[in-house]
């Protein structure tokens, strides 16, 4: 078994374990089929490269992470994406789960509010020939508007809240898919999805932990996650 069947089949033995609660017993077949086609270790800094493969996060510097494959995974596939779609993507990191997606969806827009992640990301993502995704070192908090709505949106790091921004981006029928709760604990993975009208519906999946958002927003817990 080589790297690359080893984290498929990492995945594959993390949704059996979770099956209850993400509600399926397999992740969509494109969805494995992105993973597979994406080289991971492309994406890890050169003195983490043996976990490459490892179902588990990797520091890729700046005080962040790339996502377990699992979780990179299940977000994909609670996206619920088609071919012909547009998705945001907030937190870019390192590109790996914009990679994945690119592999989804017709066109990839993903912002990053660090620099350093945002230059390094956009280079590691044309030397790898993704000529689908549009990368923008900007504050994810107020997302992309000049090419909204989106066909979803998918959050890479915690926040309080749900800003009124992605939802306002969303297409009705579309979903946001985002951890929600405290940095690195008692935090929700929700799917979120926009309903005629402009209200919406949420979902909690399973607890998870990933780094907080950043940026002058990312502490106002003014505003709450809908009920």
């Amino acid at each position: 078994m080589n790297d690359m069947q080893r984290m498929l089949k990492g995945i594959e033995m993390e949704v059996s374990l979770t099956r209850n609660a993400i509600g399926r017993n397999a992740l969509d077949a494109r969805v494995m089929a992105a993973m597979k086609q994406v080289p991971r270790h492309e994406f890890i800094p050169r003195e983490f490269q043996n976990r490459a493969y490892d179902n588990g996060p990797v520091a890729i510097g700046s005080g962040q992470t790339i996502s377990q494959p699992y979780i990179v995974a299940l977000m994909s596939d609670l996206l619920n994406t088609k071919p012909t779609d547009r998705i945001l993507e907030i937190g870019t990191g390192s590109g790996y789960q914009a990679a994945v997606l690119s592999c989804l969806v017709k066109q990839v827009y993903s912002v990053e509010i660090i620099e350093t992640l945002a230059v390094n990301a956009r280079s590691r993502l044309r030397k790898l020939g993704y000529e689908n995704i549009n990368l923008r070192n900007y504050d994810g908090y107020y997302g992309w508007s000049e090419h909204a709505p989106y066909d979803g949106i998918i959050v890479t790091a915690a926040s309080l809240y749900i800003p009124k921004p992605w939802v306002e981006q969303l297409k009705v029928g579309a979903r946001l898919v985002i951890p929600v709760g405290l940095p690195y604990h008692s935090q929700e993975l929700m799917v979120v999805e926009k309903k005629p009208g402009g209200e919406i519906e949420t979902q909690s999946i399973l607890g998870v932990s990933f780094v907080p958002l950043t940026g002058k927003h990312s502490t106002d817990s003014t505003e709450k996650p809908p009920a």
